[in-house]
């Protein structure tokens, strides 16, 4: 357990505690919007301390952006399916496009658990293999969020495209050695495994 913890904050790099904090509750968001909604409107919006609650809400709306300052990331991060589409094939945004940590739309899709959006990506010609600035692909941010079924769904998606297992980050390691599930490390094997 302890191996677990540090792995997973080295894995953060210089990030710091507030923002793990805030992307821990933008995924918990991501996988449950209606759940922060709720919880404020049966607090009555009252400001209320203490683990969940108001901390997740108050995070979650910080992190709102006024529409005339969105980019297309922030698009691609809150799902906006239909904006992505447009600026793509409007040629307005190239798929393949770089944020100032090196990662393209294809890999703040898989990050959020945007399953259709990772679809209408790679139908777009995404770079599946590219890498962020540490090395990371779309595949590696899939598998070290794979325990939800949704985040499982895009990893084989994105192995049926033609991810490749194989490719390390910075540190040298594999995405199998990202996840602790033994049935996507199965099939991590699978499409590693030679083909003939």
């Amino acid at each position: 357990e302890g191996q677990r913890k540090w792995s997973a904050w080295k894995q953060l790099g210089d990030m710091s505690a507030e923002q793990a904090m805030q992307e821990y509750v933008s995924c918990v968001c991501a996988l449950d919007p209606e759940g922060s909604q709720k919880l404020s409107e049966r607090r009555g919006g009252e400001k209320q301390t203490g683990f969940g609650g108001p901390a997740v809400s108050s995070l979650y709306q910080e992190e709102k952006i006024r529409e005339e300052d969105k980019n297309i990331f922030d698009y691609c991060r809150e799902n906006n399916i239909e904006h992505v589409s447009k600026a793509i094939h409007s040629k307005k945004v190239d798929v393949n496009t770089r944020d100032e940590e090196g990662r393209a739309l294809l890999h703040w899709a898989c990050d959020r658990g945007h399953k259709d959006l990772v679809s209408l990506l790679l139908q777009n010609n995404a770079d599946i293999n590219s890498q962020d600035d540490e090395g990371q692909t779309a595949l590696v941010l899939s598998l070290s969020l794979a325990s939800a079924c949704e985040f499982a769904e895009i990893v084989e998606l994105l192995l049926k495209a033609g991810a490749d297992p194989s490719i390390k980050d910075q540190e040298g390691s594999l995405p199998e050695e990202v996840t602790e599930s033994s049935a996507i490390s199965s099939l991590l094997r699978q499409y590693t495994a030679p083909k003939g």
